[in-house]
């Protein structure tokens, strides 16, 4: 009898991830990894990309800090417990612009030095208000800002802590927002109505 040397199996994670990476989407729709669930986004609507204007043009002229924002930018962060390293594409990135983030940075770059993601709920409001945030808290990304339309609700999550956020403030359309340093100033939300 002759033993014959085998390539290792692949492991249920590694076939994910594999698969996933390989994964090829129709024009404007987006794939992402998050905690071992492939999820594919359609395009976003109008509305979405205008509370996403709102927000990108209040931080950039209102910020202490000078920013650079980056829209649906492939972040590939730690995965929940033993799953595959979570794959996202946050609505918004957004980096000290002194850090130079983006500059040469590969499709999927880790979330080091980013100073706060943005999401509008959209189709799958669930996967922002929970997976995402879970996501972005195991990164260790300070700050989560989390435009709810069907709640009419924006909330800012601080204090990554292990698998969530320590901190949040919710505050309905309408209503100021403060966002801490390194942006330090309100973001106003009466333009979201």
């Amino acid at each position: 009898m002759t033993a014959m040397a085998h390539e290792p199996m692949p492991a249920q994670n590694d076939i994910l991830l594999e698969g996933f990476l390989a994964l090829e989407t129709p024009t404007g729709f987006r794939a992402e990894l998050i905690e071992g669930e492939i999820a594919v986004t359609p395009p976003p609507d109008g509305d979405h990309e205008d509370y996403l204007s709102i927000v990108f043009e209040q931080v950039m002229r209102g910020s202490a800090t000078a920013m650079q924002f980056s829209g649906h930018k492939g972040l590939v962060l730690p995965g929940a417990g033993g799953q595959p390293a979570d794959h996202v594409i946050p609505d918004a990135t957004i980096a000290p612009r002194a850090l130079r983030l983006f500059r040469g940075a590969p499709p999927w770059m880790p979330g080091d030095g980013v100073a706060m993601v943005v999401e509008v709920t959209s189709s799958n409001p669930h996967k922002d208000r929970v997976a995402k945030r879970h996501c972005y808290a195991r990164a260790g990304i300070p700050l989560y800002l989390l435009v709810d339309r069907s709640k009419s609700t924006i909330t800012l999550f601080s204090d990554p802590a292990g698998e969530d956020y320590v901190g949040n403030t919710t505050t309905p359309f309408g209503k100021p927002i403060p966002l801490p340093a390194p942006f330090s100033f309100d973001l106003e939300t009466t333009d979201f109505f």
